[in-house]
């Protein structure tokens, strides 16, 4: 919210989840931190248009995790929705996020406009448009979850993108492979992204790990994070034909350059050493499966 209030991306939809914070947050958050998540939305959105253009919007996404995300109407803004787009997230972050949905009509009128046949259905913890699904799910229990999702009409035939932003490292590794595994077994043509730490075994990493445990915030399988290839080797062990994985720095030297000078223009960084870190910790993955040939 803070990050797209000081004008890094644009996404109209964020203030009616979020509350922008009354004070400002300090410079090492706000250049290191606020740039890392302008390179994570467009890395991770290159993608997906990427896929959904493949596709040609012939597919579906599942976003794992998806907390208080805009990505459905960001992408029906562009005209790129997918045949249909689930979320799933705990039960009380989908109370919540239906809870605004429900009270602000420009979060629920792309919904209804992209509605079409018989009536929403809509509870405290899910709501299923005929585009638009949100599902109150662990996503630790593969078997529940897919029960949820066919019960909102997920079809495995066809092309499904999955998203996991910062979700996989909160289980245990063996929840994460079960996870990874359901996906890949399950749909016949997929690509999985993921976006997590990397690189946590040094230093840095463990200075990481060490500040988030004060916050009473556990990362349960951050022994997966270890490394790109470590990162790697959990989707191929896990059914996925191809996966590769870049870390942050990589990902911004790819961005359109003009749009990184204007970003870099905003707020002045001087700890470019403590920004680069944060990049080298951080990754993009991406697999696939792909029995059709895209």
């Amino acid at each position: 919210r803070f990050a797209v209030s000081v004008g890094y991306w644009k996404d109209p939809y964020i203030q009616y989840f979020v509350r922008q914070a009354k004070e400002r947050k300090a410079p090492e958050i706000s250049r290191g931190k606020l740039a890392c998540y302008y390179a994570r939305v467009h890395g991770v959105s290159y993608l997906i248009e990427a896929f959904l253009k493949k596709t040609e919007c012939n597919c579906q996404i599942v976003n794992l995790g998806a907390g208080m995300d805009t990505l459905f109407w960001r992408l029906k803004d562009e005209n790129l929705l997918p045949k249909k787009y689930f979320e799933v997230d705990f039960p009380m972050i989908v109370a919540r996020k239906i809870h605004n949905i429900k009270s602000k009509p420009p979060l629920s009128k792309p919904i209804m406009e992209s509605h079409s046949g018989e009536s929403l259905l809509i509870d405290s913890h899910s709501l299923d448009s005929s585009r638009y699904s949100i599902v109150g799910a662990d996503l630790r229990f593969s078997s529940d979850l897919e029960e949820k999702l066919k019960k909102h009409n997920l079809d495995i035939h066809l092309p499904t993108l999955l998203v996991a932003e910062c979700v996989l490292v909160y289980m245990t590794p063996q929840q994460s492979a079960n996870l990874l595994k359901w996906a890949a077994s399950t749909f016949p043509v997929a690509m999985f992204i993921n976006y997590e730490q990397v690189n946590m075994s040094d230093r840095f990493g463990q200075i990481m790990i060490e500040n988030l445990q004060r916050r009473q915030c556990n990362l349960a399988g951050v022994e997966v994070c270890r490394s790109l290839d470590s990162q790697r080797e959990r989707l191929l062990l896990n059914g996925w034909e191809t996966a590769r994985a870049i870390d942050m720095m990589k990902v911004y030297s790819f961005l359109p350059q003009a749009d990184v000078k204007r970003i870099e223009g905003l707020e002045f960084l001087d700890e470019k050493e403590l920004f680069e870190q944060l990049m080298q910790h951080y990754c993009i993955c991406w697999a696939s499966k792909d029995s059709s040939n895209l």
